[in-house]
């Protein structure tokens, strides 16, 4: 053998070892299947029955009792909410965010998670606008202004998705403060920030900061991708807000989107007052006008304020012009809805369940069976009032999308005609 080939073996030999010691030093000494059930923890999933077998956790059950219960704490007290909110998502995108303890990275899955609550907080909060600011290098930026168009916050985060420094907390709540004391005293002020850094690299005192916060009435609520801080905590207690550390990106969902619903309105923004709302009509297709959002020439697909007659985009929005507040009827009416909710169902008992004379076998809403394989009666409940049963797949769609009982209304639409034909 020659000395060229000896050393090209001696080279591929070591490495080899340096490759086997590296998978040792990141793996923790385990293979690479070994590794993949210890990051994803599967055992987690299984449960023991009452014969002593593991099965999977029934995660359709779990999830639907989850629901009853932020529903159930929702509706327990009657309370005044606002209806025009105005938030500003906050983002960390210092080093920090670039941490892989969330696969792929954490400014992944917060960009994620960010995404499907915009869309949810449209869907709940019609009349709303959110706005998102950024954190990174030291510096607060405005990604985007206060709007109602979901989609075009969502085009706009997905372009700036870019982690560098560190996160200035004080920068990014003097930046809000600036532009939620614009606000008009009707709406409520809110700032939702989702903090991955251990730290602030402030230029002054941020107490002052969120004195600021504390005397606009602005509502400051704080989400943690990895430890709890201190002036995180402080910042939540003294502007009413909440302050939660997500353990996973389960429970990061489940956080984020407990801010949804609208919150209890403080005691100041309480008092009802009259609001100029104007009720826009549609550009007619083919004419061409200045719209006033992007100050450029466009051809249908817009609106027209009634007060000035300028070009308007979207909906909900405030008049560039004007100022006026336009809004359309189905925004007004679907924001309604979380102020007189429907009554939580009930579950039914196990003597109903086990009785099947007492429980019918098919679901009143989507007529799909209560049984399960077997001819078991399958979990379900029943609306309070109607005394109709609904499956859970029902039970969530009746009070999330729909906002009425089909039962309720059915019985309350026989009796209309009962009444008419006598």
């Amino acid at each position: 053998m020659s000395h060229n080939e000896t050393n090209g073996e001696d080279i591929r030999f070591n490495r080899e070892e340096d490759d086997d010691d590296d998978e040792e030093g990141d793996g923790r000494g385990l293979d690479a299947w070994e590794r993949a059930y210890a990051d994803e923890r599967s055992w987690e999933f299984l449960q023991e029955d009452e014969y002593g077998l593991l099965r999977p956790i029934d995660n359709k059950t779990l999830q639907h009792a989850q629901y009853r219960r932020r529903l159930r704490t929702a509706t327990s007290v009657r309370i005044q909410k606002g209806l025009i909110r105005y938030l500003y998502i906050v983002l960390d995108l210092s080093r920090a965010a670039s941490e892989m303890d969330y696969k792929p990275s954490r400014m992944v899955v917060v960009a994620r998670q960010v995404e499907a609550f915009i869309r949810e907080f449209f869907d709940q909060n019609p009349l709303s606008q959110i706005g998102l600011v950024t954190l990174k290098d030291g510096v607060a930026h405005s990604l985007t202004d206060l709007g109602g168009s979901p989609e075009s916050h969502i085009k706009v985060l997905m372009g700036k998705l870019e982690c560098s420094g560190d996160a200035s907390l004080q920068n990014g709540l003097d930046l809000v403060h600036s532009l939620l004391n614009q606000i008009p005293t009707y709406g409520h002020r809110e700032v939702l920030i989702l903090y991955s850094a251990l730290s602030t690299c402030d230029p002054g005192d941020v107490n002052e900061a969120i004195e600021k916060c504390k005397s606009s009435k602005i509502r400051c609520s704080v989400i943690g991708l990895s430890a709890e801080l201190y002036v995180c905590k402080c910042l939540c207690q003294k502007t009413g807000g909440s302050y939660n550390v997500a353990l996973d990106e389960a429970h990061l969902k489940e956080l984020i989107l407990e801010h949804a619903p609208p919150p209890p309105a403080i005691a100041e923004f309480a008092i009802p007052n009259l609001i100029k709302m104007g009720f826009p009509q549609r550009v007619a297709e083919g004419v061409i006008s200045i719209c006033s959002c992007h100050k450029e020439a466009k051809s249908g697909g817009g609106y027209i304020c009634p007060r000035c007659r300028a070009r308007i985009c979207e909906l909900p929005s405030e008049c560039r012009i004007c100022g006026l507040t336009l809004v359309s009827s189905p925004h007004l009416a679907r924001s309604y809805h979380h102020l007189f909710p429907i009554t939580p169902f009930n579950d039914v008992s196990p003597s109903v369940l086990n009785d099947p004379r007492k429980l019918p076998k098919n679901c009143f809403g989507c007529q799909q069976s209560l049984l399960n394989p077997g001819n078991l009666p399958a979990p379900c409940v029943s609306c309070p009032k109607c005394k109709q049963h609904f499956c859970f797949e029902c039970d969530i769609y009746i009070h999330e999308s729909l906002h009425n009982c089909p039962g309720c209304e059915g019985f309350r639409h026989s009796k209309s005609m009962d009444a008419m034909q006598g």
